[in-house]
C-alpha cells in the first residue's frame, strides 16, 4: 500500500519553499524536504503568491492509501520578514486560517498556542533554518500555517472534543502517514487519557463507544460523550492509563463487545476474535443447562438474541455474575496490581447485565 505525508510533512515543505522565495526573489515550483522517518518528500509548490514582504504558497496534501479526510487538501505558509525588537535569527510559528487553537490541558501544545504539533514545528524550523542560513540571512522570519479548509473539516476529527477550536491540527510525528494506522488511533486514546490526568481526574473512565450513552445517562446521570473512547483497544488503554499513572479506571461497555473480556481478549475487534457465542455458552454450562439449550445460544446471531435465551431458561442472573466475575479476573490481570479496573455491561435492550463490586463507586467518584 502507498504511504502518504503528513500535514506536517506539507507545513515543513511549503515553509522551506516560501522561505527561499522570500529571500532569493525567485519562484520555486518544487522543493525537498527531510522528514523524521528519513524519507525525502518532494511536493510541487501551488498557489504562490509574492509581496513586498512576504512570500504564501501551499502544497497539496497526499495521503496515500490511507483513507484520511485531508487528504487533497492544500496546506498554505505564509513567510514574511519580522520586525519586532526580538533576537535576530528568530523564526516565529504560529496558526492562520482554519488551524485550531488548543483550549484544553494535556495537548501536545499549551492552551493559547495553534495546534501545530512539536514535530511539525520542529520540521518547519528546521528547513527555514536551512534556507536562512544558505542565503546568511541573520533576521527575524514569521510562518504562518494555514488550511483554507481547515474549520469545515474540523468538524469530521476528534479536534472539538480534545478541546482544539476553529480548525485543524498539523500533525505527524515521522512525517508519513501509514494506510490504515492503528498507531493514530492509539495516539488519539493516549492523548483523551493524559489530556483528563492533566485536569485533574483520579478515574479514568472508558469506554469502547458511545452505544449506550443513553442508557448511561438515565440510569447513572453520567455522559459516556465524556469517557475516553477506547474502540477496540482495552488491552493498550489499560496500558497506557498504568503508563499516565492512573490508580483506578472504569470500563462501562455493551456486552457485544465485553463479552469477549470475559475470555481474556483485549482486541475486541472481529478480525481478531469473535467467540460471543462460545463464551455466552460456557457461562451457560456452568448453570448445568440442557444441550438443547447450548445449541440455542450458540445458534444465535448477536448477544442481544442470547440474553433471550438465557431469560427464557431463567440462567440470566447467574450467568451474568458468572461473567462479570470472568471480566473482572482479566482486566486485574491486565492491571497487574497496578490498576484498579471495575466494569459495567449494559445492553440497550435489556439494560444494565451487571457490574463489578466497587463499580457505581469508580463512576460515582469520576462524577464528582
Amino acid at each position: 500500500m502507498t504511504k502518504g505525508f503528513t500535514t506536517g510533512s506539507c507545513a515543513a515543505a511549503a515553509s522551506k519553499a516560501a522561505a527561499y522565495m522570500l529571500l532569493s526573489g525567485n519562484k520555486k515550483l518544487n522543493i525537498e524536504i527531510d522528514t523524521p522517518a528519513g524519507i525525502k518528500y518532494c511536493p510541487q509548490i501551488e498557489e504562490i503568491e509574492i509581496g513586498k514582504e512576504y512570500v504564501s504558497c501551499a502544497v497539496r496534501k497526499e495521503s496515500g492509501d490511507d483513507p484520511d479526510i485531508t487528504n487533497g487538501i492544500l496546506v498554505f505558509s505564509k513567510v514574511s520578514l519580522e520586525d519586532n525588537g526580538a533576537t535576530e535569527n528568530n523564526i516565529i510559528i504560529d496558526g492562520g486560517k482554519g488551524i485550531g487553537r488548543v483550549t484544553r490541558l494535556g495537548l501536545d501544545q499549551p492552551v493559547g498556542n495553534a495546534a501545530i504539533n512539536s514535530v511539525p514545528r520542529r520540521m518547519i524550523e528546521a528547513e527555514v533554518r536551512q534556507v536562512m542560513d544558505f542565503f546568511d540571512f541573520e533576521g527575524n522570519l514569521k510562518v504562518e500555517i494555514s488550511v483554507p479548509e481547515g474549520e469545515a473539516l474540523a468538524e469530521k476529527t476528534f479536534n472539538p472534543r480534545l478541546g482544539i477550536e476553529g480548525g485543524i491540527s498539523i500533525i505527524g510525528t515521522t512525517g508519513i502517514v501509514e494506510p490504515m494506522s492503528t498507531k493514530a488511533l492509539l495516539d488519539t486514546i493516549r492523548v483523551e487519557l493524559r489530556q483528563i490526568k492533566a485536569e485533574g481526574a483520579d478515574v479514568a473512565v472508558v469506554s469502547p463507544g458511545n452505544y449506550g450513552l443513553e442508557f448511561m445517562k438515565e440510569n447513572f446521570d453520567y455522559d459516556l460523550d465524556k469517557a475516553v473512547k477506547c474502540s477496540n483497544y482495552i488491552g493498550d488503554t489499560i496500558d497506557m492509563a498504568k503508563e499516565l499513572g492512573f490508580k483506578k479506571m472504569i470500563l462501562c461497555g455493551h456486552i457485544g463487545k465485553l463479552i469477549k473480556v470475559s475470555g481474556g481478549i483485549m482486541n475486541t475487534h472481529s478480525k481478531e476474535a469473535d467467540c460471543r457465542m462460545e463464551l455466552m455458552a460456557a457461562a451457560a454450562i456452568r448453570c448445568g443447562v440442557s444441550n438443547e439449550t447450548l445449541g440455542d445460544i450458540l445458534n444465535c446471531v448477536s448477544t442481544e438474541e442470547a440474553i433471550e435465551v438465557y431469560q427464557n431458561a431463567d440462567i440470566e442472573k447467574n450467568c451474568f455474575k458468572y461473567i462479570m466475575q470472568k471480566i473482572d479476573y482479566y482486566l486485574n490481570k491486565r492491571g497487574a496490581g497496578d490498576i484498579d479496573i471495575q466494569c459495567m455491561v449494559y445492553s440497550n435492550r435489556f439494560g444494565l447485565l451487571g457490574m463489578t463490586d466497587s463499580a457505581e463507586s469508580f463512576l460515582k467518584e469520576a462524577k464528582g
